[in-house]
Formats: structure tokens, C-alpha cells, sequence
């Protein structure tokens, strides 16, 4: 564990949001399979940091020409034991990590060449532990390890895309208090900004602890800019906005699902999106500042969500 003590720099992001609102882009995974990419494997859409990098770039760059400000990267699922599994040793799993930051940057190079005025920002996506098992653990959380368990697993993969240089460390997904405690032990130090966001089902985490416990744990570390929900039914953003604003006094992040239904036997999404400009702007009006999709949501919805916020 590094002794490092670093405070975040001053973040131009942080200071977007003070100012209004900002668009977050949509899901990643759902881009690239609509261009003919394969993602059935454990590694999602991380194997296409070795095969085809290029089509990862090509994907951010949609959402921002779409009108999001903010890319994610395609480090959710990339993790140093994920990696080793596909038999990539850890010195290539570094560089697989430190490139998913360069892909969003270079798709926003691409932007700003292409006519992009915008301010464009990289987000450095940590998945939970779940993510790196692929057995759909995330949306329970409680693996069974302590704390320092966690946190003992979060920060070598923190402490190289943090090295990476993005804008802010995209803490998301995550399912219960205790991880969430975990990474903000692990972010301290680094001198990268944070945004912390959970998986709910309703107003509880999907650990099923009430939401006002995780937000708080939140309220005091000096490196989260944000705190939020994604990876969830949009209707279940209502209520979370009001209580993460409330509690933390911090910006709110948002980026739900499109409000279809994964069925897991058929491996098909089911039944009919339900992300609303009505509903962005309720969470507009509730707190949130950072706004985007998450899985179902392509870009024509992130378009549809940034002239909503301009609106408002």
C-alpha cells in the first residue's frame, strides 16, 4: 500500500458542476455491440482493449458528438485478476489499464478536431470486486471480505489509472456501504478527483442498507465531487437525488439504466425504455449535476438528455 498523501489537484470538472449541470455519455457496451462487437465473455468490453482498441475510441467519440461532455472509460471490468485469468500478466494488464484512459482522450482529441467546442472531460471507470467475478455479484454486493479486504484489491488498479492522468475516478456501481468504504480508502492519496455511485433498488443499496448510511460515508472525503446512482431503473433516481443532495451536500451524479429488463435465461433485454426528458429534468431541479445513461442507453438519448439540460 502506498504512502503517498497527495491531495486532488483543483478540478475543472468540480468547478463545471458549481457552475451547472454537465452531461455524462451513455453505455459503452450497448455502442459497441450495436457496432458488431462481441461482448460475451468475462472481460465484457475490457477484451477490446487488446483487439480492438481503435472500436472503443470510435464508440466514446459517438457520445461526444452526441452531446456529452464526460466519456467513461472501458475499465470497468479490467482488472489485474480478470486480466490473469486470460493469462495477461500484470505488467501488459497496467498498460491495458492506462490505455482505456488514452482511448477517451484520444476520442476527444478527435472531438475537438472534428468541431467540438465544449470542455471534454475522462472518467476512469472502477467496477465493484463483482464486476471482475462476472457471475452478477455487483447487483449484491456482500461477497463475504472485510474492508481491508476490498481496499486491498481496489488500489493497484486505482494507483495506475490514476497515474494515467484522467479528469476524475468514476467510483460506480457499486452495490453495498462496505465497498463503497473500501474505495474511499483506497482514492485517498492519489490526487485524482472522485465521484462515488451506487446500484440501488429503490431507496436501499442493493446490499439493502437504506441510502442515507452509503451517501454519508461520502459527505467528508474531500476527493468525491460527486455522489450519485447509475446502473439502475430510472424510476429509482427520483428519490435517491433528493437524499444524496440532502445528506452530502455534494453535486449528484445520475446515469440509470434505459429501464428495460435483462432477462438472464434468455440473455435478452425485455419490455420498453423508460428514460424520459421529464424525468431529467426532476433530477435537474433535485440536484443533480451529472447526467448521463448507463446500460439501453445509446446516444440519441444522451442528445435527448443534453438539450434537456440546456433548457433547464
Amino acid at each position: 500500500m502506498t504512502s503517498d498523501t497527495r491531495s486532488p489537484a483543483p478540478s475543472p470538472l468540480a468547478e463545471a458542476l458549481a457552475a451547472g449541470a454537465v452531461v455524462l455519455d451513455g453505455g459503452l457496451s450497448n455502442q459497441l455491440e450495436s457496432a458488431g462487437h462481441d461482448l460475451s465473455d468475462e472481460l465484457w468490453s475490457a477484451r477490446l482493449l487488446a483487439e480492438r482498441p481503435e472500436a472503443i475510441t470510435e464508440a466514446h467519440l459517438a457520445y461526444y458528438r452526441a452531446g456529452a461532455s464526460v466519456a467513461i472509460t472501458s475499465s470497468y471490468q479490467a482488472t489485474f485478476e480478470g486480466f490473469a485469468r486470460r493469462g495477461t500478466g500484470r505488467e501488459e494488464a497496467a498498460g491495458l489499464l492506462r490505455l482505456s484512459v488514452e482511448l477517451a482522450r484520444e476520442a476527444a482529441r478527435q472531438a475537438h478536431a472534428g468541431g467540438v467546442t465544449r470542455p471534454l472531460w475522462t472518467a476512469a471507470s472502477v467496477g465493484p470486486y463483482g464486476a471482475m467475478l462476472a457471475d452478477g455479484s455487483e447487483y449484491r454486493g456482500r461477497y463475504g471480505l472485510s474492508v481491508d479486504e476490498l481496499e486491498r484489491f481496489h488500489r493497484p488498479r486505482l494507483e495506475v489509472l490514476a497515474d494515467a492522468g484522467p479528469d476524475v475516478l468514476a467510483l460506480e456501481t457499486v452495490p453495498d456501504a462496505d465497498e463503497a468504504a473500501a474505495l474511499l480508502r483506497a482514492v485517498r492519496g492519489l490526487g485524482v478527483p472522485a465521484w462515488l455511485s451506487y446500484t440501488v433498488d429503490g431507496v436501499r443499496t442493493r446490499a439493502g442498507q437504506p441510502l442515507e448510511e452509503p451517501f454519508g460515508l461520502a459527505a467528508d472525503a474531500d476527493e468525491v465531487i460527486a455522489v450519485g446512482v447509475n446502473c439502475c431503473a430510472p424510476g429509482d433516481v427520483d428519490r435517491a437525488v433528493g437524499i444524496a443532495a440532502r445528506v452530502t451536500g455534494k453535486p449528484v451524479v445520475v446515469y440509470p439504466n434505459s429501464g428495460e429488463a435483462w432477462d438472464a435465461e434468455a440473455r435478452a433485454w425485455t419490455g420498453r425504455a423508460s428514460f424520459t426528458s421529464e424525468q431529467v429534468r426532476g433530477w435537474r431541479a433535485a440536484g443533480a449535476r451529472l447526467v448521463g445513461g448507463c446500460c439501453r442507453v445509446g446516444p440519441e438519448a444522451v442528445t435527448s438528455i443534453a438539450r434537456t439540460l440546456t433548457a433547464a
